[in-house]
């Protein structure tokens, strides 16, 4: 059960006390004083009375935000907080941070908090927890806060959370509208880097960690039993799983999706750690047969030729828990990723003379229904309510099965896909849009930290398939094929009416904008006599949407740094670099799609694409290493900030002496994305009565270190919507010099 949370302050963070035996906590607001106070219950979202709800909400709040320091508990000193554990991932700085900084941005963006906590550690643990092209991993670029400053701002974080979960007005079901579900989102994130940083903990040096009594280790060890292929016979899965729900959920679990299943064998137990020793001690890793050109790719680059959480050591194998290393606990699940997964498959199938691969996502979950797995979760290995560690492969069984839910997750060969009917919610557009590229494989089931969300029936995760998480597999024995590419056709409506706007055909005479403006800025560089001069020019545009605009200006700049909040629209300017083409769907009358394929090259801006480099980032708390530019751009930018005023206030910093910067916009003021207080224009002045226009107010906030360089003029721009409907608009366009110092 769930203790009630209180709010902590600087006079009461948890002490630690340390006889290298024992470890005592005080301090913490749950008061955790034994593994079992780490069991949450997951909420219910669309039954009970709303000031009950609010009680259980911010319970369940206060318990997610304790478990996650208390797992921070398990690092030995500050060192292991700076740390890289994994050199795709940042250290743990930035995720002791991030769960905060979450809260902070999700809920300014909600319009629930009026303004920022601590601009610097948002600005700085916001973005970079998966591997994509746009993260920015450069450790010159961070000047990381302590830890007590972070300490500091995830009191103050906790500290408006529960503020607002007392205040906010909502009512129950709570669904998708409601004002509660961005609080409910930040405390399900939390949950979900629970596990992902206890993962990067396991991987740190022994040294910089320590045991907890909290995440106590199975103690039971033995060999393994021999696995067995069972029987699955065929069957439906039908899935529609629509809002409001029970739980919470993220946006790929929801929509419609059947499939028949035909009938299988599958492994009566996980791949223990014994079963795997087979394929490590016959050369597994050193035969590349056994490997996809992926697969090759990371066996070469991996110096272990073994899992990676195994350890050797004067001829006999250890176990990396996560504090600890052990005697080889051989009748547990092997943990390791997609790719060995895979070559193991491939390695067994030879040695069987069977077809053995990983199942599909269809075929686990017509497994979880033939063993009723969902009916014995309370004994399953998760939710930390058996151990902080697997245990053995036959302790959990369902049906004639065994971990058919929990222990490890257990990977499948599908990479994640839309159900139909998906869409995105406006608030966290990118927790699972940048992984429909056939890059990141589903997998399901959970592991002994998987909580809330993870252990929902309906959820659905998916990470790289060289990625490592508490993660093992599940066999099987099937002659069907199994689907692993999918189309990636851009259906999301937003996206491609912008992947049209930029990179389709021109309308009604009008020509393409990105590529107009992009000119203009080029002309106004080639003729500035300071710009004309100088080599090795560097322009950065903010607000770059899918990056049309970044290729043309690298016709002519050497460097082109594009940022947009969107990271739908940067994986498509990502897509667009690194693939040459893009493929999305555009209304043509109700249901009617018509289906496009648009190519950097055939529109002659392939040669300098990789100048180009993309970053999700937000336009008013950028990153302070974004700097040093000749030019910024910023079009169609400035009325959809929520606050342009701390942008264009803020900007002169990221420009050299005598740069450039243009400012573009149709100035169409709305109160859905930026406050009325916070329009720098449209409106009439409340002392004087006259009208204020926006270029007044951009005169006002640029003129102390920026002059104008020439009179403002327009450019009309055409967005289709449908194949009869079409948004007609002028961008009003301002050159502006920034002021010599002298």
């Amino acid at each position: 059960m769930l203790s009630t949370g209180t709010v902590q302050t600087s006079e009461n963070k948890p002490t630690i006390h340390s006889d290298n035996t024992q470890l005592t906590f005080e301090g913490l607001s749950t008061k955790f004083t034994q593994p079992s106070d780490l069991i949450a219950t997951p909420l219910t979202l669309n039954s009970g009375e709303r000031e009950a709800k609010r009680k259980e909400i911010k319970a369940y709040f206060n318990h997610t935000y304790d478990s996650y320091e208390a797992l921070f508990e398990t690092l030995a000193c500050d060192q292991a907080f700076y740390e890289r554990a994994c050199s795709l991932r940042h250290p743990l700085i930035f995720y002791f941070g991030h769960t905060a900084t979450f809260f902070t941005n999700k809920l300014v963006l909600a319009k629930l908090l009026p303004h920022r906590i601590n601009p610097k550690i948002e600005s700085m643990c916001a973005i970079g927890v998966d591997e994509m092209s746009w993260d920015d991993l450069n450790d010159a670029h961070y000047d990381w806060p302590s830890v007590d400053e972070v300490r500091e701002y995830r009191d103050d974080v906790r500290q408006a959370v529960n503020q607002l979960i007392d205040e906010v007005e909502f009512n129950t079901p709570i669904d998708w509208q409601s004002p509660m579900w961005p609080i409910i989102m930040g405390i399900e994130h939390e949950r979900i880097h629970l596990e992902t940083s206890s993962v990067l903990i396991r991987q740190l040096p022994i040294h910089l960690v320590k045991n907890s009594p909290l995440f106590a280790v199975c103690p039971e060890h033995g060999d393994a039993p021999e696995n067995e292929l069972l029987e699955v016979p065929a069957g439906t899965v039908e899935i529609n799983h629509q809002d409001p729900s029970e739980q919470y959920g993220w946006d790929n679990e929801y929509g419609e999706h059947s499939a028949e299943v035909e009938a299988f064998k599958a492994g009566r137990y996980l791949v223990s750690n014994q079963e795997y020793l087979a394929f490590v001690e016959d050369g597994g890793y050193e035969n590349p047969e056994y490997w996809d050109e992926e697969g090759n790719a990371w066996r070469e680059f991996t110096p272990d030729k073994h899992p990676t959480f195994w350890v050797k050591r004067d001829d006999k194998w250890w176990l990396r828990t996560m504090t600890e290393e052990i005697t080889m606990p051989w009748n547990w699940p092997a943990e390791v990723n997609c790719l060995e997964a895979n070559a193991f498959c491939n390695w067994k199938s030879k040695q069987a003379g069977l077809p053995i691969r990983l199942p599909s996502e269809d075929e686990y979950l017509r497994l979880r229904d033939h063993s009723h797995a969902l009916d014995f979760i309370e004994q399953a290995n998760v939710n930390l309510q058996k151990f902080a560690s697997s245990c053995p492969v036959n302790q959990s069984k369902t049906g004639d099965f065994y971990d058919v839910i929990g222990n490890v997750w257990q990977w499948t060969s599908t990479p994640i896909y839309p159900f139909d009917g998906f869409k995105v919610h406006p608030l966290y557009d990118d927790f699972t849009m940048p992984t429909f590229d056939n890059k990141h494989n589903i997998f399901k089931g959970g592991s002994w930290i998987s909580t809330g969300n993870e252990i929902n029936p309906h959820s659905r995760y998916a990470f790289r398939r060289h990625f490592f998480q508490h993660a093992g597999f599940r066999y099987i024995e099937s002659e069907s094929e199994v689907k692993t590419q999918y189309s990636t056709y851009e259906t999301d409506q937003l996206v491609s009416q912008y992947c049209e706007f930029h990179y389709g055909k021109n309308y009604f005479g009008v020509e393409n904008f990105a590529k107009t403006y992009a000119q203009h800025a080029i002309e106004v560089a080639k003729k500035d006599k300071d710009l004309a001069v100088k080599t090795d020019l560097r322009v950065l545009e903010v607000g770059c949407s899918v990056g049309r605009s970044c290729f043309e200006l690298a016709n002519h700049f050497d460097s082109v740094t594009g940022l947009d909040f969107s990271a739908r629209f940067i994986q498509i300017a990502n897509q667009m670099k690194e693939a040459d083409s893009v493929l999305y769907s555009i209304p043509v009358e109700g249901e009617i799609m018509e289906f496009k394929e648009q190519k950097l090259s055939q529109l002659q801006l392939s040669q300098y694409a990789d100048r180009c480099t993309f970053f999700q980032q937000d336009a008013t708390n950028m990153k302070p290493h974004f700097t040093g530019y000749d030019m910024v751009v910023a079009v169609n930018l400035i009325d959809r900030l929520y606050d342009p005023a701390k942008f264009l206030t803020d900007i002169h910093n990221r420009i050299n002496e005598n740069g450039i910067l243009m400012i573009s916009s149709p100035y169409t003021w709305l109160e859905e994305h930026t406050e009325k207080s916070n329009w720098l224009g449209g409106y009439k002045d409340a002392k004087s009565g006259e009208n204020v226009t926006t270029l007044e107010g951009l005169e006002d906030l640029l003129s102390e270190h920026f002059e104008m360089m020439k009179a403002p003029y327009e450019i009309p721009f055409v967005i289709r919507e449908t194949k009869r409907k079409y948004q007609h608009s002028l961008s009003e366009v301002t050159f502006w010099k920034k002021r010599s110092n002298n």
